[in-house]
Formats: C-alpha cells, sequence, structure tokens
C-alpha cells in the first residue's frame, strides 16, 4: 500500500506535466529549496470523459512546459489517434487508443512512461514494449503506471515502485512494464473489471467471469441509447420510475445524446471535425419515430429536452461536437405533435445565440445535410413562421408574437443562406410563405374599415381605436417581413412596398415642405436639361408622387404622361455625351463609363432619376446588367454576371480557368492587369499560372464592377437612394429589382390580345379580328411602338401583360376612315374608330404609332 512520499530538500520537481481542466482542483508547489511557489491546473477526468465518449479523440491540454494554459489546447499529435481514455498522474500522462496503444509523455524520472529510460518526453510516444497488445485499461499513478489486458488476464506496471507500487515485490523504479504478480485465482476464476493507481499505491478489482458477462462498460461513464434501452421502454418490463430515469438522464445532458448516434461503420465519428459530424441520420429518424409512437415517452422525452437540456447549452460551446445537438433536436421535434412550437422557438433561440465561429461550423454541417434533412430543417421553421402569421392575420395583436416571429425568420434566414451559398435542389419557393397574402387581404380590409366612416357609416370610439391598433399592428408585421426577401413572392412584395410607401406619404417627416405639388414641366426637345434643371433647384419632395406636364400639351398625368416622361428621359441619359454611361456593342448592355470621373454630379442625377422611377412605379428604358443591382443589394458580382455585360472577355476568362494543360495557361501570357491597370502591385511583372488563375479571374471581375467605377458607383447610389426615399426596394431580390425598374424581359405578344377587353365591340367583331391581325403583322419595332402609344412606354409590366390593362373600345363615327385611333395611357384605352376595311385600320393605326408623340387631341 505504501505511505506518502515525502519531498526532500535536494529532490529537483520536473514541470513538463500537460493537463487538462484548470477548473478542477489545484496543488500549491515549486523547486525544492526555493520559496516561489505557483499554481498548476490539474486534469478533470469527469469533463474530459464525456469528450472521450462522445467519439472525437482530441487531447486537450492547459499547462506546457515552463508556462501554464488556462484554456484547452489540442495536441495535435494525438489527432485521428482514436483515444478513449486518458489518465494523469502527478506529472505525467497516459492516453489508450481504440486499438489498445498506449501513449504517455510527461515526466520520465522515475521511468513513468515506460520508454526504457528516464528522459521527459514533451510529445506523446507510444510504449513500444506495449505494442501489439491490446491494452484494456490504462491509469497514472503520482510516479507509476499501470495498464490492463483483459484477453490475457495481465497486469503490467512500470515508474516508481520503493513503496511496492509496482507489485512485482521489488522496492525498486522500472522503466519498462513488467506483469505484476497475482495471485493465481485471479488468472483462473476472475476477469479484471477496474485498475486504479493511487498517489503511491495501486488497486485491482476482479470478478467473477460468470458475474461479469452482460455487465455494461462502468468506464463509459456517459449513459448512451441503444436499441435494447428503448424496447426496455416500451415493453414496459422496467417500472416506470426507472424509465423515467433514463429518459431524464439522456434527454437532459448534450453529451449523452451527442454520444447516441454516432456513425460505427469505418469508425467516422473518431473523424468528427469541422467538415464531418459523425452523425448517423437514418439510426436519429428511427430512433426518433420509434419513441414517439409512445405518448408517455415522447413525453417524458419532451420534458426533459425542454427543462434540463436546451437552458443548458451554451452559447460558446468547447468543441465541435457539442454542435450534434443542433442537428438531432430538428429531427425529435419534428416528430411531435405537441410543444412543437415552444420546442422550435427555444431551438431557434440557441441557434441565434452561438457565436460566430461555431454558426459557421453550423453552417458547414448543414451544408452536407442529406436533402431530405435539410428540407426538414426548412419546413421546421418556416410551418412555425407561418402559424404565427396565421395568427395575426385572424385578428391576434402583441409584441410576443411579433417577437417570436422574429426568431424563427432569423433561423430561417440562417437555413436558406446555407441552401443558396451550397447550391442544394431546395427551390426558393419552398421559403416562400403564402399566408402573407392573407395578412396583406385583412390590412386591405382594415384599411377599408377605416375609410367607411367618410362614406357615411359610423363607428364608435372604441371600435375605430381597435382597427388602428390592427392597421398598425399589420404595419409593424411587414416591416419585419422586409427584412426577410426570401418569404415573399414578387406580388406580395410589391403590395407591402406599396403599402409602406402609402404609410411614408401619410406621415412624412415634419419637416419636409412641398413646394409646386411636385409637379414637373417639361419640354420634350430638352427633356433632360428641363429634369437637371427641376432637380437643382431641390424644391422636390421625393416621398410624394411626381407629376408631369409636357409644355403646350393639355393631357393630364395620371399615371400615362410621367410613364412616357421616363421613357424619354431614358432616351436622352443613353446619349449623354457618353462620359456617364458606356452601351457594350456586343451584349447592348449599359454600364458605368469608368473614364466618367469628373462627372460626379451626372452620376448622382443618374441615381436620384432612377430611384424616382422605382420609387413611382414607373421603368427606365437602359438595360443595367444584374451586376447594378446586386452592388445596389450589397451583393458581389461574377463571372457569370461578366458574361453578361461583356461575353466575349467572360468567355475567355471561363477558358482560362478550365484549361487542363499548364502549357497551354503559361502560353496565353496573361499578366496581372486589365487593360493597362495593374490588379496587383507589379501586376505587369506576374504571369498567372495554373496556380494562380482563380485569383487572376476574382480580380478581373472585381476590377471591372467594383474597383474601375468606384467613385460612379458611389454617387450613383447616393442617388438612388435618394431618389427612392423607402428603403424597403431592398427586400427585392436582385432579379426582381431589375425587372421592377426596367420591366420584364418577355414580350409575349399573345398574352396582350388574350387579356384584352371590349367596349362597345366584342373579339368575333370584323373590326377586332382585324386588328389583331395587322397587329401581329407588325415587327417588333412597331409592336413596341404601339406599346408607347398605348401606355406610354414600351416595357412589360412584372408579371407580363396581364398585369397591365388593355380595353379596347370601338368608335362608331360617320368619318371613321378619316380618324386615326385614340389612346387613354392611364387607362390603358384604346379608342378605335370602326374602319370600312383592314387596309384603311393598317395605315392609321401605323401613321398613330409612329408619329402620334404629343398628348390632346389636335
Amino acid at each position: 500500500m505504501g505511505g506518502e512520499l515525502s519531498r526532500s530538500a535536494g529532490f529537483e520537481e520536473r514541470s513538463s506535466q500537460l493537463s487538462v481542466c484548470s477548473t478542477c482542483s489545484e496543488s500549491e508547489w515549486g523547486p525544492a529549496g526555493s520559496d516561489q511557489r505557483w499554481r498548476r491546473p490539474q486534469l478533470c477526468v469527469v469533463s474530459l470523459w464525456s469528450r472521450v465518449w462522445m467519439g472525437k479523440e482530441l487531447c486537450w491540454t492547459a499547462g506546457p512546459r515552463r508556462h501554464y494554459r488556462h484554456i484547452p489546447t489540442i495536441i495535435n499529435s494525438l489527432q485521428l489517434k482514436k483515444t478513449v481514455s486518458i489518465s494523469c498522474g502527478g506529472e505525467h500522462t497516459a492516453t489508450l487508443s481504440k486499438g489498445g496503444t498506449v501513449f504517455t509523455f510527461g515526466s520520465g524520472g522515475s521511468g513513468q512512461l515506460g520508454h526504457n529510460s528516464f528522459r521527459d518526453e514533451h510529445h506523446p510516444r507510444v510504449v513500444a514494449e506495449l505494442w501489439g497488445s491490446e491494452v484494456s485499461q490504462v491509469t497514472c499513478g503520482r510516479h507509476h503506471t499501470l495498464v490492463s489486458i483483459t484477453s490475457s488476464k495481465l497486469i503490467y506496471s512500470f515508474g516508481y515502485g520503493m513503496q511496492g507500487q509496482l507489485g512485482n515485490g521489488e522496492m525498486i523504479a522500472q522503466s519498462v512494464p513488467f506483469p505484476v504478480d497475482l495471485p493465481t485465482e485471479c488468472k483462473r476464476e476472475y476477469t479484471i473489471e477496474k485498475i486504479i493507481a493511487g498517489e503511491n499505491h495501486s488497486f485491482a478489482l476482479f470478478f467473477k467471469e460468470l458475474e461479469s458477462k452482460g455487465k455494461s462498460n462502468s468506464s463509459r461513464g456517459v449513459l448512451t441509447l441503444n436499441d435494447k434501452m428503448i424496447d426496455r421502454w416500451l415493453s414496459g418490463t422496467d417500472p416506470w420510475a426507472t424509465i423515467k430515469q433514463e429518459i431524464n438522464t439522456v434527454f437532459s445532458s448534450s453529451a449523452s445524446l451527442n454520444g447516441s448516434f454516432l456513425k460505427t461503420s469505418c469508425e467516422d465519428h473518431y473523424q468528427t471535425s469541422e467538415e464531418h459530424c459523425g452523425l448517423d441520420f437514418d439510426l436519429i429518424k428511427t430512433t426518433f419515430a420509434k419513441i414517439s409512437e409512445n405518448k408517455s415517452l415522447i413525453a417524458e422525452v419532451v420534458k426533459g429536452v425542454q427543462q434540463t437540456l436546451l437552458p443548458s447549452l451554451n452559447p460558446n460551446p468547447n468543441a465541435v461536437e457539442s454542435l450534434r445537438v443542433y442537428l438531432l433536436l430538428p429531427e425529435l421535434i419534428s416528430c411531435l405533435k405537441k410543444q412543437k412550437t415552444e420546442l422550435t422557438e427555444a431551438l431557434a433561440s440557441k441557434f441565434l445565440e452561438l457565436n460566430s465561429d461555431d454558426c459557421k461550423v453550423l453552417d458547414k454541417y448543414w451544408y452536407k445535410l442529406p436533402d431530405d434533412w435539410l428540407k426538414g430543417l426548412v419546413e421546421l421553421f418556416h410551418k412555425a413562421s407561418a402559424e404565427l402569421i396565421c395568427q395575426i392575420s385572424s385578428g391576434e395583436m402583441g409584441y410576443d408574437l411579433t417577437r417570436r416571429l422574429k426568431k424563427f425568420l432569423n433561423a430561417l434566414q440562417m437555413i436558406y443562406q446555407v441552401c443558396c451559398s451550397a447550391n442544394r435542389d431546395i427551390p426558393n419557393r419552398n421559403f416562400i410563405i403564402h399566408e402573407i397574402k392573407d395578412l396583406l387581404d385583412m390590412l386591405q380590409a382594415t384599411l377599408e374599415k377605416l375609410m367607411l366612416p367618410f362614406w357615411g357609416f359610423a363607428f364608435s370610439d372604441d371600435i375605430v381605436e381597435d382597427i388602428v391598433k390592427l392597421k398598425d399592428y399589420c404595419f409593424e408585421t411587414i416591416k419585419i417581413l422586409v427584412k426577410f426577401p426570401f418569404v415573399a413572392d414578387m406580388v406580395s412584395k410589391q403590395i407591402m412596398f406599396c403599402y409602406l410607401q402609402g404609410l411614408l406619404q401619410s406621415s412624412p417627416d415634419p419637416g419636409t415642405i412641398i413646394l409646386n405639388d411636385n409637379v414637373l414641366h417639361i419640354n420634350r426637345k430638352t427633356v433632360l436639361t428641363d429634369t437637371l434643371k427641376y432637380l437643382g433647384q431641390k424644391t422636390h419632395s421625393f416621398c410624394y408622387p411626381l407629376q408631369v406636364v409636357f409644355i403646350g400639351e393639355n393631357g393630364v398625368d395620371m399615371r400615362g404622361l410621367s410613364a412616357e416622361f421616363f421613357s424619354l428621359l431614358s432616351q436622352s441619359l443613353l446619349k449623354w455625351e457618353k462620359k456617364v454611361l458606356k452601351v457594350n456593342e456586343r451584349s447592348l448592355v449599359v454600364w458605368f463609363n469608368p473614364d466618367g470621373m469628373q462627372a460626379n454630379r451626372d452620376f448622382y442625377y443618374l441615381g436620384v432619376i432612377c430611384g424616382m422611377a422605382l420609387y413611382n412605379h414607373h421603368y427606365i428604358n437602359i438595360d443595367f446588367p444584374l451586376a447594378l443591382f446586386k452592388k445596389l443589394l450589397q451583393q458581389s458580382p461574377t463571372l457569370n454576371d461578366l458574361e453578361e455585360l461583356s461575353p466575349v472577355e467572360a468567355r475567355s476568362l471561363k477558358s482560362l480557368l478550365e484549361e487542363d494543360e499548364d502549357e497551354v495557361v503559361d502560353m496565353l501570357s496573361f499578366d496581372f492587369t486589365v487593360k493597362g491597370e495593374k490588379l496587383i502591385p507589379n501586376g505587369d511583372q506576374i504571369r498567372v499560372t495554373k496556380a494562380n488563375r482563380q485569383k487572376y479571374v476574382d480580380l478581373y471581375v472585381n476590377f471591372v464592377f467594383n474597383k474601375s467605377v468606384k467613385k460612379q458607383f458611389e454617387h450613383f447610389s447616393r442617388g438612388f437612394f435618394k431618389g427612392c426615399p423607402l428603403d424597403a426596394w431592398s427586400m427585392f431580390h436582385p432579379e426582381e429589382l431589375q425587372e421592377l425598374l426596367q420591366g420584364s424581359p418577355k414580350y409575349e405578344w399573345k398574352e396582350l390580345q388574350l387579356c384584352a377587353s371590349y367596349e362597345k365591340c366584342s373579339a368575333s367583331d370584323e373590326l377586332i379580328k382585324n386588328f389583331w391581325t395587322v397587329f401581329f403583322e407588325l415587327s417588333e419595332e412597331n409592336k413596341r411602338k404601339f406599346l408607347v402609344f398605348l401606355y406610354g412606354t414600351d416595357r412589360v409590366p412584372v408579371g407580363g401583360f396581364s398585369k397591365r390593362s388593355l380595353n379596347i373600345s370601338q368608335l362608331d363615327s360617320p368619318d371613321a376612315d378619316d380618324r386615326l385611333p385614340e389612346a387613354q395611357t392611364c387607362f390603358g384605352i384604346l379608342i378605335l374608330p370602326k374602319y370600312s376595311d383592314i387596309n384603311t385600320l393598317r395605315d392609321k393605326l401605323i401613321h398613330a404609332i409612329k408619329f402620334c408623340k404629343v398628348f390632346g387631341r389636335a
């Protein structure tokens, strides 16, 4: 047994111990003969034990030689060694791998490392004498080490043995493992259950083989789920109190739950890292489905998860294994019928509390989830969000509803971003919450109720107050939804934009002064000059609609005149001395002129005009690339965007990236320049190779879309924000924003015919048949001129022609053949005289669309 070793004055204390946890018991000591004392963090076996059985063999250290660490540090040399057990002595450490290999390191002055020497080892080293033996246990004393080999019923010892703690009958120190002299009956009738090395003594626990069969592995330390345990729960053979205790133990502990579903094939869980979670997803699904069939069991599971597990989750977990629980719980919640929303909310809160580094790791895990799991994750938070919006749409109000909605939407946004970056087969429509339409319908009905008193319908003050509260609450909900562009379809976004626009106009900035009623008097021949002069006066109130008057014309602007104004203005902008915009001759796409550095004011007003067009729901006839709208939404353009702007350049760069032969890449003789501009310092002297070509392409794209037009875009975007004072436009995706400003690129002319309605005539009348015959004979250019004649713009609205009215009204007149067709642009009405034949109709229609360029009858 031996007494405690006393330190002598001549004994030199070594400080090479590598320990694990600085939060547990500490001892104070220092070099002999010195008054210096310091604290040493010691091993916390309990806290480490769960890490080992969670399947990750990371070994942590908190105290290297000569100085001490107060946070765990990975021992890289033990990575991938499949460590299953760790033991620390007074000044040394021993680890055991799954295959039975023993590593030791630390102080070796008493031979306790087993390396046939008395040297210290600063890195883990295999105990060669035990190589090939499947060691089952390892334990460290103060200056000695014990290992057991269950298969051969042998215990080996090495290190300091002056008190007999090595069990070999001698009082010596030995530096290589030797068998302990065990009693004969131990070898025959008993099996080794447990070995313990004390400070200066050793202990071995034996059981008779008959008794030991079927016993659980007590060294595992963490209770984990298995099929037999679940079968016992379902069969009810054990007392309910015992079952409840086991359920509470497993589902209240992230360590237990994380360790219950590890992959066993190829020991994948030992490869757990930021790239691999090590979970068996099929096992998780079948296990939770099995448990959920029993109401009593699932109720206890929910209780443990809700009351203990979720509140205990650390927002700053120590290791990536701790993040497994965030993958497990969504599947468990999906199996529930009750308390689903509460648990989903609690889980969403935990997602949002994670620090940024762990969020990135979780994103990587989601990135590699099976498709059905990722879709299930989307559905979980999508459904919870939809249910809350449904409640609000039915008239429920309260801060708690919107608070919870924000949580669900933020969690859903995290998953959406992963799906986008991973390019997974989960379409955007899976994220769209269709219940938003119900919310908008309810808001419309509420606004209509508020208008009823103006039509003679009286309400009590209390009812009016309730209606106003509901209206305000709907607007607050919409303001939340605007921040999550992926949850609403294009139509709903447009409606929300209009509602928020109306709200802005009904409660303007108190300092806003409206001058001239926002009326712009314009001359067709000097439309750009007049516009810039008007904007330069700074009298326009951008939050209110723009009204346009063409000088010398008697048209009244009910959207038709302003639509044509922006169409004419677009043509003038494209001819703006070519110092602002530049048209690519091959793609016809328009981009900022990189050489227009001195035209800061012009870029600003270009942005103002584009913002005004968007805010007033009109179109700009300028074909900007999608990259512009990405930049406005703070997204980065890509090589695909360059292909839209400059197809030849993009194809050249793609060919460069796809080339397999190094020699061909070298023969291209590219360097890090674009049109004489250096992409990096000394770029003209650095050749593009296969190794650095991706960097070159990235810098090239960045130069075209960012660096070369940095100032131009800054002035443009500042003007855009001014022209469109409602920042809710940021809820649109780049493609949607492009379509809102430029119109749809699809001209489905048959759709125009299908959506037409008729007044004083019908589709079967000869006049109408002749009209459509003539219309479809027109060239593409003349068809677009017809749109300008009818609507003031040739742009197709978002959603196609079906979103714009076309009413053809027949005019009966004795001089019909002498009349030209007329258009009421604000209402989409075409007044068509009853021509005598198709030729007359053709001549008059073509003349009208080519030469009628003013409003009002001549």
